[in-house]
């Protein structure tokens, strides 16, 4: 039937298909740069289902510089700790930064303080509109999408696939999705408790599964179990009473779970795809890269990818940066989610061992390791993003390619007091010397530091630095 339709002459700069969190801080980034940036999202009707509930310190980074982190944190529970399994704890508290935690709010709250900040910005938002196919050429890229039930085609200078694990837009590319099932039939519920657990969020896995509960702070908490040998579809029911047995078994009680709202299933899988732009079109989030749930990484990875595409879009979009630039997405992002696979699989495969002998072994390794301060922060830096570095060329300053710390400023009457806050205005920001002068330079914002350290630095619009001197 789509062959039958008419050509589609330029309906956006940039179609954005999938409206969860990757695609929506994307949409934003680009409305906010003066791109023509349409999202398209299959569902018709806005979703409450939580899935990813984790913010991490990066994301909170991301966030304070589009200056909508406050109102996220309001939303939920900040916890200076995360627990993984038995004495394992990683320790985010002394991390470098001004979000020293974790943040747990539910995924429709992440999704509408985004949503709410493309909108004000000028994304539009259609909803209900499927993407059944694409074509690309030398100028652009041409979609089928299906609204309503009748066929039509947009056509844009860039596609960007941010639709989750089973991607209509990876599937028309015909890109290979390789990698395994790593989890079966695991169960979610929004439930009450008559005994909150001791210590949030609450983990603990056994020979026959596992556990986990998270709190909302509404009084509401996701449970989430998995039961070993269970193969379920993902559409089957979720038996209250076997995620009560699942979590008694892990915990010892069930801790009075009730008053179910909302229920599901999902398979974890483990899968990247080898290359995450195909020409005019890229890929982010689930669409490029899906992981355990283990760390709460999946979704902050995603965040992460769109705030490092945005950015290089518009300035490709714009005529101030070739197209070449759009190859740098790949290559600092695709090892990132490398190494979340990497890093969730390892928690996974430690929280779901079997003999009880190769526990308590673990547990005992979970204990030393915490003890020593290096180890701790490694694992921090790198769980929470707040490590996350990407590679510089030969010879560059050994800052280039880091992530800025939130420097200080120097006051002024009404300029921004620290980097993150001189961030939002979206473009680099040169920060220089205390007394040292610049002349003005396109597309830069220029703020000296309010330390004494006689360093300079470009700073890119995602928080990494482009240069030092």
């Amino acid at each position: 039937m789509s062959s039958q339709l008419p050509s589609a002459s330029l309906s956006a700069d940039v179609l954005v298909v999938g409206a969860g969190p990757t695609g929506l801080l994307l949409a934003g980034d680009l409305a906010a740069a003066g791109v023509r940036v349409t999202l398209l999202e299959r569902r018709a009707e806005e979703s409450n289902l939580t899935r990813a509930f984790a913010v991490h310190a990066r994301t909170l980074e991301q966030f304070d510089a589009r200056g909508i982190a406050e109102p996220l944190l309001e939303t939920g529970v900040f916890t200076a700790t995360l627990r993984l399994f038995g004495r394992a704890r990683i320790d985010l508290s002394r991390l470098p930064t001004r979000f020293p935690g974790v943040l747990f709010t539910p995924q429709y709250e992440t999704e509408r303080v985004l949503e709410e900040r493309a909108l004000a910005l000028g994304a539009v938002i259609r909803r209900g509109a499927e993407v059944t196919g694409l074509r690309q050429d030398a100028d652009g890229v041409e979609v089928d999408v299906r609204e309503e039930g009748a066929g039509s085609r947009l056509r844009a200078a860039y596609v960007v696939g941010a639709d989750g694990v089973h991607s209509a837009v990876r599937k028309a590319l015909g890109t290979p999705f390789p990698g395994k099932a790593v989890l079966r039939s695991v169960m979610l519920a929004d439930v009450q408790v008559d005994t909150e657990p001791d210590g949030l969020p609450a983990f603990e896995a056994g020979a026959g599964g596992f556990a986990f509960l998270v709190p909302f702070g509404d009084g509401w908490y996701r449970a989430i179990a998995w039961e070993r040998g269970s193969d379920l579809p993902s559409d089957a029911p979720v038996d209250m009473d076997t995620l009560r047995a699942v979590t008694r078994s892990a915990f010892g009680t069930d801790f009075g779970m009730r008053d179910a709202r909302w229920t599901s299933r999902f398979h974890s899988d483990e899968r990247q795809v080898p290359r995450y732009r195909d020409g005019r079109v890229l890929l982010a989030g689930d669409a490029a890269h899906v992981h355990s749930p283990a760390g709460g990484m999946g979704m902050n990875a995603g965040i992460q990818d769109a705030a490092n595409l945005g950015w290089k879009l518009a300035a490709v979009l714009q005529g101030r940066a070739d197209g070449a630039l759009l190859d740098s997405y790949h290559d600092e992002r695709h090892p990132v989610g490398k190494l979340t696979l990497r890093l969730s699989g390892g928690i996974l495969r430690a929280a779901l061992l079997r003999s009880p002998a190769s526990r308590a072994l673990r547990d005992v390794a979970a204990g030393a390791v915490g003890v020593l301060p290096f180890t701790v922060d490694r694992g921090a830096s790198m769980v929470s993003g707040i490590g996350i570095d990407y590679p510089a060329p030969p010879g560059a300053h050994p800052m280039t390619g880091r992530r800025a710390p939130d420097l200080p400023l120097a006051e002024t009457t009404d300029g921004p007091s620290r980097l993150y806050e001189a961030l939002r205005a979206g473009r680099h920001v040169r920060v220089l010397p205390r007394g040292a002068k610049a002349g003005p330079e396109p597309d830069v914002t220029t703020v000296t530091r309010a330390d004494p350290l006689p360093l300079t630095l470009l700073v890119r619009p995602d928080g990494h630095v482009a240069e030092a001197s």
